[in-house]
């Protein structure tokens, strides 16, 4: 099934090509019925996904992952967005026998000792229970950007993901950020209010901080590294 799945990725360009961020929804939850799902973290362009999603009744599982370090302000938008669109955003979390074992050996702020430590961490937090989350199902869609980081601006918006085993789609890959902002703004769309305040990319609390002007947009997460290993492991390019 998965080579047969990698090789129907191929196709799926010109299903949607012309089409707009909605109607590419559409067409692909019809092309795999009950198994597309959105993974969001409640950023600008996770809300505004999530929107298209919910204000157009598009029948795609909506899920998170919940590491057990994000800001308050998160869990607020969280919450606020289950109550805008009377959804209930699934909810993943660590296995805790082993976020218990990695604390009991390293301690709760391991992650700022090494890279292999804050790895361990964001695979415990964030990787293995995206697996869990995404296990069964064809088609993941992200809020992947170009202007994220330069890795990304090569990015075709539909991939083959060979280390899970499923097609990507990214709907708002070429949006520019005065785009995506507006469109949150115009259609009231609840959102993180830490974006007001300097904060770009929003993960776990003790591994992100507002940027600097004339920063790179990936430079308040995970400061204290060299930027040339500023991934988590979720999106990993085969």
């Amino acid at each position: 099934m998965p080579q047969e799945l990698k090789y129907y990725a191929n196709r799926l360009p010109d299903k949607i090509s012309g089409l707009s961020e909605v109607e590419a929804l559409r067409v692909l939850a019809a092309e795999f019925p009950g198994k597309v799902v959105f993974s969001t973290s409640f950023s600008w362009e996770d809300q505004a996904i999530a929107h298209m999603i919910l204000a157009n009744n598009i029948p795609i599982e909506i899920f998170t992952l919940d590491t057990g370090r994000l800001f308050d302000e998160t869990y607020y938008v969280w919450s606020r967005t289950n109550e805008k669109y009377n959804t209930h955003i699934k909810a993943y979390y660590p296995q805790h026998e082993d976020l218990q074992e990695y604390i009991g050996a390293n301690g709760p702020n391991a992650f700022y000792e090494s890279i292999q430590l804050r790895k361990s961490c964001c695979y415990i937090r964030k990787v293995e229970p995206l697996k869990r989350a995404l296990a069964g199902n064809e088609l993941w869609i992200t809020g992947l950007r170009a202007e994220h980081s330069p890795e990304r601006k090569g990015l075709p918006q539909i991939e083959w993901d060979e280390s899970n085993q499923l097609i990507k789609f990214h709907p708002v890959l070429d949006w520019d950020t005065d785009k995506l902002t507006s469109f949150v703004y115009q259609n009231h769309i609840p959102y993180n209010t830490l974006h007001n305040k300097g904060f770009v990319s929003i993960g776990c609390a003790p591994c992100t901080r507002a940027i600097k002007p004339g920063e790179d947009f990936r430079a308040g997460r995970w400061w204290w590294e060299d930027k040339n290993n500023k991934e988590c492991g979720l999106h990993v390019r085969s």
